[in-house]
């Protein structure tokens, strides 16, 4: 089985994204990156740090404020390489105990088509925030997916928060599984939350999302401990 990882990046060389491209590495076959224009180390960073093949496309077509385009652009470049599975993983997202092993056993049968992993939100090292708002650990976020012959993409267009796979998948055959979980480290600085609160505001003005974006900068959060 062939399993390609695909990730869209700007300026992550100062974050984590050394420890997700190792993370990667354990597990994947191939990696394909979309980079949004950075201007820091983050390509050399990925060229470098990456131990299997690694194919990097540069945008300049598209603005983040437009980012379901960017999304588009990944999904294409990784269907390009032709893999039997694939997962698209954010630049400051682990696999919590991923091995070649465990993917091989996800992949290895026929009645699932697309996997979710609970995926844990860390406000720091080592506490997640669980709380109205902040409950994706409560559920399976779909991350795994076998490439389904005829499949045809349908994508939320949006501009915003238009999710990272095309929406039709939620038509194939889910499942959620225990065998890993994601530690998400986008807010677990408190820079990196100011600067996300600041973003979504600018870009997703939907009066839906406003006591979210507010909740970010809750001074005190509801935060658990992580526990392996």
């Amino acid at each position: 089985m062939n399993l390609v990882a695909g990730m869209l990046v700007k300026n992550e060389s100062d974050r984590y994204l050394a420890q997700v491209i190792d993370n990667i590495c354990l597990f994947a076959d191939e990696l394909v990156v979309v980079d949004d224009r950075s201007n820091d180390d983050t390509v050399l960073l990925i060229q470098t740090r990456s131990t299997i093949p690694t194919f990097i496309y540069p945008n300049y077509l598209y603005d983040f404020s437009n980012e379901v385009e960017l999304r588009k652009m990944l999904y294409e470049k990784i269907m390009e390489r032709k893999p039997d599975w694939y997962t698209v993983v954010d630049a400051d997202e682990l696999f919590h105990k991923a091995s070649r092993q465990v993917f091989e056993e996800l992949m290895n049968q026929n009645t699932v088509d697309f996997w979710g992993f609970r995926l844990f939100d860390m406000w720091d090292e080592n506490h997640y925030r669980s709380d109205h708002f902040w409950k994706a650990h409560d559920y399976y976020t779909n991350l795994l997916a076998r490439n389904v012959p005829g499949f045809s993409p349908v994508w939320n267009e949006i501009p915003q928060h238009c999710g990272r796979f095309p929406m039709n998948l939620a038509n194939l055959r889910l499942q959620g599984t225990e065998v890993m979980k994601i530690k998400h480290y986008g807010w677990a600085r408190p820079d990196d939350r100011w600067q996300k609160y600041k973003r979504n505001k600018l870009y997703d003005q939907r009066p839906q999302y406003d006591e979210l974006f507010e909740s970010i900068l809750d001074p005190h959060p509801s935060l658990l401990p992580w526990i392996d």
